[in-house]
């Protein structure tokens, strides 16, 4: 099981991180406290504890903590999970970013009070629908050909819902604006996906046989929620990202095919994060009954920017400081696997969601990037996520689509 915990490790590290970041502030003769805050950000999820196997769970990040101060305040990171996962498909299409962006925008215009904000919502529908109509022929382009009817199809839609939403701005209701948003970007969503033709890489040969997920699958866990008298049950749903994590999700799905997490209890809920996958008896991942012993998954991180995902070692274990990565610990529910705190391969059934936003630390700045495998986002009722406790029940996850994405399914081996 896994424990949070304070040592004196975290303790040195910690006043090693300010001490670090002291340092830097004092040579540029300038004084930030958005910096100092980022610094304690940092040091407060060291003491909050990451997920780990058999050991107390607690970070301890190699030398230097902190390598580039200005890399912690680049930018709000993008906390909403379908946009995570629009970005992190694997297409280089300009044209359906400048419709995704300013659509995605509407959500920053929203949080304006009252209709006012109505105002910035019409800008974004125009900034929109220009680019959809002067990047409409480069999108089809970007189609795979088996999906080109398809894709025009859903850009017709998309047109057609862009002026549904000006005519709903007209009308200064603001409730429904939203709603349509939600359509309109999953519209979007579904063009990019189909810009994807075939799976972009090789896996190692190592890694080949193992279940892979080659692509993307959904599915809906549903919780049986003990102590909450305003929530009895609930359903997750989960986007699985095979494209940026093909070995850990497609090691999910199949645990899932197995019935594996059907009936398990939740195992930690601390306000970090939320955890189960450690079955009954001494071993603390899947036992393989082909084999009598556990089943592990290598550690598992893609890059931006990188054309396959490197395995086995963490980003500052291979001086990666800055790398960002494709699926960042940035939405409230990002799903990923625990893992030894020592051993980076040792990672088998034992997933957490994380349950704190990237406020202060954007992507690639907090202790969690590049050092455990992300794999997917909940996409539905994470908010619920808070409400889980230890002793909850999952009574079953069940996979909704993309099951043919996966290769090498060993549940389906008898024995």
């Amino acid at each position: 099981m896994l424990c949070s915990g304070i040592n004196r490790e975290v303790v040195e590290t910690l006043l090693r991180s300010l001490r670090l970041a002291a340092h830097r502030l004092e040579k540029r003769n300038s004084f930030s406290w958005k910096e100092c805050a980022v610094s304690v950000a940092l040091s407060v999820g060291l003491i909050n504890g990451a997920p780990t196997l058999g050991s107390p769970a607690y970070a301890s990040p190699l030398e230097p903590v902190l390598p580039d101060v200005s890399v912690l305040i680049s930018g709000p990171p993008i906390k909403d999970p379908g946009a995570l996962l629009r970005y992190a498909l694997p297409i280089d299409n300009k044209a359906i970013r400048e419709v995704q962006k300013p659509l995605e925008d509407i959500t920053d215009s929203l949080k304006v009070a009252g209709v006012r904000a109505l105002d910035s919502v019409e800008r974004n529908i125009k900034q929109a629908s220009r680019a959809l109509n002067n990047g409409r022929s480069l999108i089809l382009a970007g189609l795979a050909e088996p999906k080109r009817a398809n894709g025009e199809e859903l850009l017709n839609k998309l047109a057609v819902g862009l002026e549904e939403l000006q005519r709903i701005v007209e009308d200064r209701n603001r409730d429904a604006v939203a709603p349509k948003q939600k359509e309109l970007l999953q519209y979007v969503g579904t063009v990019e996906e189909d810009m994807v033709d075939g799976f972009p890489y090789e896996i190692p040969e190592e890694y080949s046989t193992m279940p892979l997920l080659k692509g993307r699958a959904t599915v809906d866990m549903k919780v049986k929620i003990k102590d909450n008298p305003n929530v009895e049950d609930c359903v997750f749903r989960i986007v699985l990202d095979g494209y940026n994590a093909p070995v850990t999700a497609g090691n999910f799905i199949d645990l899932v095919e197995r019935k594996f997490y059907d009936g398990m209890e939740i195992q930690r809920a601390d306000g970090f994060v939320v955890q189960t996958g450690d079955p009954e008896g001494p071993a603390e991942g899947f036992i393989d009954p082909s084999t009598g012993k556990i089943r592990t998954v290598p550690l598992e991180i893609m890059v931006d920017g990188d054309k396959a995902p490197v395995y086995g070692e963490t980003l500052e274990e291979l001086g990666r400081y800055k790398a960002q990565t494709k699926l960042p610990f940035n939405a409230f529910g990002t799903m990923a696997m625990a893992r030894e705190e020592f051993d980076d391969n040792s990672a088998s059934s034992q997933i957490f969601w994380l349950l704190k936003e990237s406020e202060l630390t954007p992507s690639n700045a907090n202790i969690l990037d590049g050092r455990y495998a992300v794999f997917g986002y909940v996409t539905e009722n994470e908010d619920y996520l808070a409400d889980v406790k230890v002793g909850d029940v999952i009574e079953s996850i069940q996979v909704v689509s993309g099951l043919d994405n996966l290769v090498n399914p060993s549940y389906k081996i008898v024995g």
